[in-house]
This record gives C-alpha cells, structure tokens and sequence, in this order.
C-alpha cells in the first residue's frame, strides 16, 4: 500500500510543525509551504494526495491556492485549516472544491481522522492502515480511539483507554504500577496512590460484563492481560 502524501500549507511554525508531526507519526509522507507560492511550487513538485490548506497567508489567501490547484494538473483533496468559522466562509471554501473544513482551534486526532476520511473517498486505498490492537475478543482502535469487545463498542474515558491500550501493547507482561504510573499517567516515581487500582477496577466493570475477565492481578507485582484460550 503506498504511503499518502500532505502537503501542510501554514504560515505558523508552530502549527505547521505539530501537524507535521503528528502526520508523520500516523504514516504519511509531509511537506510543508509557508505561503501561496510555496504552496503551488511544493503542490508542483510533489503531487500531494491531500493538502491541509489555512485562508490566511502572507501573500494572499488559501482561496486563490484552491483555485490554482482545482484549475491544474495537480488537483489533490484540499481541506481548509482556518480560524475563519463564519458558515459563508464554510460554504465558500466547499464552493471552491474543498473537500472539508477543519476550524481553529481544532484536535489533532481529529484532523487525523478528517484526513483519512477525506483520503478514503478520494484515493481509496492511499490512506495508511488504521493501527489497530487485538487481545482476543477486545479491538483498540489507536486512530479513532474507539473500543470493541466481541463486536460491542466500549465507552472508555482517556484515562481507561490508555490504561488499556499499554496493556494491549504488552500483552505478555505482567505490568508494575510504577511502569503503569510512569507511563499512563505520566508520574516519575511509584507515589503512594490508588489510582491505579482504582482504574483497574474501572476497566473491569466495563469489559468483563461482555466476556470472560481480561486483565490479571499478579499479588505484590503488577496488572496484565490473561492469555487468550
């Protein structure tokens, strides 16, 4: 499967570089411009499956990119990143031939999501794989963040869900809390806490009801997840 290209085109470094991050991490190939030229020249010089577009930009607006990509041979899915939410900019910016609108301030998981939504309707298959965990009957989605058990969606908070993808993401091991605190809540040392315990507990309320019980005790040394039959 080929890896799908984003061209992020905004003129604040700072965005600029979390998107790109972010992308990179989720398997796409990024290139980045600064302003309209930039944009068309890396458009040219890329073809990118997608670009993630802002309005506002130095040398003009992400309107008339629009127009210049939709009129050349280029043409990738555009959605606009903007801080413009009026609904006359929404309607004008999908007028143009945006495929999506995305507003400021907005969620990086959620323009992830947007993106590959976008990509699915307009390269099939050029979107990476969503990643996926699977413990027996359990699924966790790590892009949409969506939990299954034996078909039924689970509803996790933040916490429980990454409490049970380090789990999943382990699923030999027998955990310590120290690891558990260290990495699912992020504290550097074993401080005396219930927490998680008490989010063990959580996790079990919400998942044994739909199956046999999933996660293990081991008395004096830590959580894990029992092997599958």
């Amino acid at each position: 499967m080929s890896t799908a290209t984003v061209l992020i085109v905004e003129d604040e470094p700072g965005i600029a570089d979390i998107l790109q991050i972010t992308l990179r991490f989720h398997g796409f190939t990024t290139y980045t411009a600064a302003d309209c030229a930039g944009a068309l020249a890396a458009a040219r010089a890329h073809s990118p499956d997608l670009v993630l577009l802002d309005v506002m930009l130095p040398d003009g607006t992400g309107w008339q990119v629009c127009r210049e990509l939709r009129a050349g041979r280029e043409d990738p899915a555009v959605i606009f990143l903007t801080a413009r939410d009026a609904p006359s900019d929404v309607l004008g910016g999908l007028a143009l031939g945006g495929d999506d609108y995305i507003t400021k301030p907005f969620n990086v998981d959620e323009v992830v999501a947007r993106v590959r939504a976008v990509l699915r309707r307009t390269r099939g298959a050029a979107a990476p794989a969503q990643r996926v965990l699977v413990h027996g009957d359990v699924e966790l989605n790590e892009d949409t963040f969506t939990v299954r058990r034996a078909g039924r969606p689970v509803e996790l908070t933040p916490t429980e869900f990454n409490l049970l993808r380090h789990l999943m993401r382990n699923p030999e091991r027998i955990l310590t809390k120290e690891e558990l605190l260290r990495q699912v809540w992020s504290f550097d040392s074993a401080v005396e806490s219930t927490v998680v315990e008490t989010y063990i507990s959580y996790l079990r309320r919400k998942l044994d009801p739909l199956g046999s019980p999933l996660i293990e005790t081991r008395r004096g040394v830590g959580y894990g997840l029992r092997e599958v039959a």
